[in-house]
């Protein structure tokens, strides 16, 4: 048996076909599950290296293919990360970059201003590239993205005149929603130039300057802003803050939230610290990383920041996942058109993977209500 053979049975623990130029054998006992075809040798150095990088990789240039579901087959594989290979040595300077100010706003627009032609063909109307919150079986991606918005905002007890923070707003429609319903004035900060310019033209057409502001700033300078808010949120950015940066980020958010004012962070967590995957640290967010929720619990006192709330929504966000991946596979000849083969079997990989490590529980995703200092004013019963 073949290196490759012997590497792959350790890792998937059910019976596959594997298939290569030189042999084709069943490995495992029982049925089969489905087939690896192997179209080029993989390297032995690049699987101790890193078995996701290397694995990652060889199926972004078409060297490996399933014959099966790639969302059925990673969700069988990825139960057994805990047996992939990873050099910290070798992957030290992509899993440990500069935190600084100039460098994570790169590392963030990379991601978010591939161009927002492209989240329009696959995310919903609402375009909100966070997880859903689907209250019914049968709701459709947009109805459980509306239902996510609501879900946050009733949290936050918003009332008429209230000024609310986004950190992290992407295209908006977060403050959109808040000010429509709740009339409230808001301001979304962000680093990505597409979202900016978006959410800016958006605020214009539908005449709201005098309620909305969006602003390209990083969360660093909150605290020289001279901004006061009686509520804040932030969905989906915390992932990029870095490790070492959460206290900071912490401080900044309590410079500006009044006495008694709610905070709802919304981010990817996770059971353990852990640096973050090699593949998706090189390809898809470049220096992002998975907080714990213990870690974030921890340091919140520090700040005067009382836990009220927190809720996991980690099952919303694999069918949130799986929604996503429908959608770009509808539109998979435009975006290979456009982006290319490569650059479309990579997010394709991103989508079913990120699917998978949610229903398998390696990551999760957390809600945590806290105010600053005590706010004895809120309803004593979760839902009113």
């Amino acid at each position: 048996m073949s290196y490759i053979s012997t590497y792959l049975q350790d890792l998937i623990p059910v019976a596959f076909e594997l298939e290569t130029a030189e042999e084709f054998q069943t490995i495992g006992t029982g049925p089969a599950q489905f087939r690896v075809t192997l179209k080029k040798k993989l390297s032995k150095r690049d699987l101790l290296r890193s078995t996701s990088l290397a694995l990652g990789e060889a199926y972004m240039h078409g060297d490996v293919e399933v014959n099966r579901d790639l969302y059925e087959v990673l969700d069988l594989f990825l139960g057994e990360m805990e047996h992939f290979k990873r050099s910290p040595r070798a992957l030290h300077s992509l899993l440990h970059t500069s935190m600084s100010q100039k460098h994570q706003k790169e590392e963030v627009t990379s991601h978010y201003d591939i161009g927002n032609d492209f989240y329009e063909l696959w995310l919903d109307e609402t375009m909100s590239y966070s997880c859903g919150y689907f209250k019914h079986e049968q709701d459709t991606l947009f109805e459980a993205q509306v239902g996510k918005v609501d879900h946050i905002l009733e949290k936050l007890k918003l009332k008429e005149g209230m000024t609310l923070l986004d950190i992290g707003c992407g295209w908006g429609f977060l403050l959109k929603r808040a000010a429509a319903h709740y009339k409230v004035k808001g301001v979304g900060i962000t680093l990505s130039e597409e979202q900016y310019r978006k959410f800016s033209e958006e605020i214009r057409e539908y005449h709201l300057e005098d309620r909305l502001e969006v602003r390209l700033m990083d969360y660093r300078e909150l605290e020289k802003s001279g901004l006061s808010f009686d509520r804040v949120v932030s969905v989906g950015m915390m992932e990029h803050v870095g490790r070492g940066n959460y206290a900071a980020f912490l401080e900044q958010v309590q410079s500006v939230l009044k006495p008694g004012g709610l905070f709802l962070l919304h981010y990817i967590s996770a059971q353990k610290e852990h640096p973050g995957d090699p593949w998706i640290r090189k390809y898809i967010f470049p220096g992002g990383v998975i907080p714990s929720l213990r870690e974030i619990v921890a340091l919140m006192p520090e700040y005067d920041f009382y836990t009220l709330d927190v809720e996991s929504l980690r099952r919303h966000y694999t069918k949130t996942l799986l929604c996503w991946r429908d959608n770009f596979r509808e539109k998979r000849a435009v975006i290979v058109e456009k982006h290319g083969e490569e650059f479309t079997r990579m997010w394709e990989l991103y989508l079913a993977a990120c699917a998978a490590t949610f229903h398998r529980g390696i990551i999760d995703v957390h809600q945590i209500l806290m105010s600053k200092g005590v706010n004895n004013e809120l309803p004593m019963t979760r839902t009113v």
